[in-house]
């Protein structure tokens, strides 16, 4: 014995759809509200200047640094 099921895919479907268009309505609502240059950051990135010619220095440092204390445990 068994048992026939079936599933109503004509109504899933168009509720599918509807779902499908809503979301591609809003996604298009947001995408267009967006800055996609992020010009929203401008104001913190124009205060930046740019690393110095004396920036290899603190690397020296820094790596100096690590030995040190790979050395210190070490010993």
């Amino acid at each position: 014995m068994g048992i026939m099921v079936t599933k109503d895919t004509d109504e899933n479907a168009k509720l599918t759809e509807k779902i499908n268009a809503d979301l591609r309505a809003r996604l298009q609502e947001t995408s267009e509200s967006v800055d996609k240059d992020f010009a929203e950051n401008s104001e913190y990135i124009k205060d930046l200047e740019k690393t110095g010619k004396f920036s290899w220095v603190w690397f020296i440092l820094i790596a100096l640094a690590v030995v040190a204390l790979v050395c210190i445990v070490l010993i």
